[in-house]
């Protein structure tokens, strides 16, 4: 149970990062945060809530669901982490709605970026 444990903290780190670094993004930048505009950071960021987004408009089911599912087997014993941390992100709703949401969410990603450009990579600033 405690690889599974592990699956679900990394899987709430997941959005944690996706919906946190969008607020960061949005706070951050008239605060003058300048890692907001770090192009890897944003990279990053787009790239992973497109992939949620992505797998969820294509009905399949997040590997880090299935994987913490398998490794917890049919056991009905609950430990503290799964209890609490599931709780904060297995909610009790149609799929349509989490679809919704998801494209919600990158669409405000990719406005956000639009709005607060990440800096340009130092090799387009930097002659050759």
């Amino acid at each position: 149970m405690l690889i599974a444990d592990l699956i679900l903290m990394l899987h709430v780190m997941v959005v944690v990062f996706n919906v946190g670094g969008l607020l960061a993004i949005l706070i951050g930048a008239p605060l003058g945060w300048s890692w907001v505009r770090n192009r890897g950071f944003r990279i990053t960021h787009v790239a992973m809530m497109s992939f949620v987004t992505l797998e969820a408009v294509l009905g399949v089911s997040c590997p880090l669901t299935v994987l913490e599912d398998w490794l917890r087997g049919v056991s009905g014993q609950q430990s503290f982490v799964q209890r609490w941390a599931g709780a904060l992100i297995y909610w009790d709703a149609p799929l349509w709605v989490f679809t919704v949401v998801y494209l919600l969410v990158t669409i405000l990603i990719v406005v956000a970026w639009k709005i607060v450009p990440p800096r340009p990579s130092l090799r387009k600033v930097l002659p050759p």
